[in-house]
């Protein structure tokens, strides 16, 4: 089924999207914040990807579930696509547990501060 990785791809970024927009994490608190850093994750990994190409360790294989587009011999349209799903999933992961963190430390400083 020729792009059914794509639509996986996609329909896990728009969950992703909704978590974000729910609880305002990347996206939806710094756009352009969060543009600056999925991009840099997307170059770097595609540096990482064309070295790993070049080198032979990386190849796309031959399954039937890609779209059939190559941006690059051996560089399916997927992988960007995949890579800045990554990327922003990494962003809105961390940006989720550092508030989660930060509202702990809030709330055992302010028992703390209850007792003393």
């Amino acid at each position: 089924m020729p792009g059914l990785y794509l639509a996986a791809i996609l329909v896990s970024a728009a969950g992703i999207a909704t978590i974000d927009a729910r609880f305002r994490l990347a996206a939806f608190r710094a756009p352009g914040r969060t543009a600056a850093a999925v991009a840099i994750g997307v170059v770097f990994f595609l540096l990482w990807d064309a070295a790993g190409i070049v080198s032979g360790v990386f190849s796309k294989g031959d399954s039937p579930l890609f779209v059939g587009v190559d941006l690059a011999p051996e560089l399916p349209l997927e992988e960007p696509v995949f890579l800045a799903f990554l990327s922003y999933l990494a962003l809105v992961l961390h940006a989720g547990a550092t508030r989660v963190i930060a509202g702990r430390s809030a709330r055992t400083a302010q028992v703390g501060g209850e007792r003393a």
